[in-house]
């Protein structure tokens, strides 16, 4: 199996950007834990981050009939981007909305979403051990999915 877990704007600042919000772990312990555990579960995950829309829209469509899932946490691009929506749309595999926070015990703007209308799952507020999470039951998800 085939996990692509695409990060978007400024979570390549993890670990030094709002500590108290995001935690100290960096998104390469993070992606190093993830892909750990994708290992130990027969998946291959692969991590990428961009801070520029157009990246992760092509991103996106590169993983049509490619990968088996992706997880997205798509930053600041999840309350405005409708390109990134239509990507996900196009993407017909398993798809989950990830956000280290929970955007809606945050700033009004960050209580719309324009990826969880194309998602089978959303996990909020876990911390970064979200993404861990997702990682051990993806293989169960895509299972039931199938």
């Amino acid at each position: 199996m085939k996990i692509l877990v695409i990060n978007g704007p400024n979570l390549n600042l993890l670990g030094t950007r709002e500590p108290e919000i995001y935690g100290s772990d960096t998104l390469e312990d993070i992606a190093k834990r993830c892909q750990q555990l994708g290992k130990q579960r027969g998946m291959d995950v692969e991590f990428r981050q961009s801070n520029h829309e157009g990246t992760i829209v092509d991103w996106i469509q590169e993983a049509i009939n490619e990968v088996d899932a992706i997880v997205i946490n798509a930053g600041a691009y999840t309350h405005t981007s409708v390109a990134i929506h239509d990507a996900l749309r196009a993407y017909s595999g398993y798809k989950i909305e990830l956000h280290i926070s929970n955007p809606h015990l945050r700033e009004s703007f960050r209580h719309i979403s324009y990826v969880s209308p194309t998602v089978h799952a959303v996990v909020a507020g876990l911390g970064v051990r979200g993404y861990d999470h997702v990682i051990e039951i993806l293989p169960d998800l895509l299972k039931q999915s199938q």
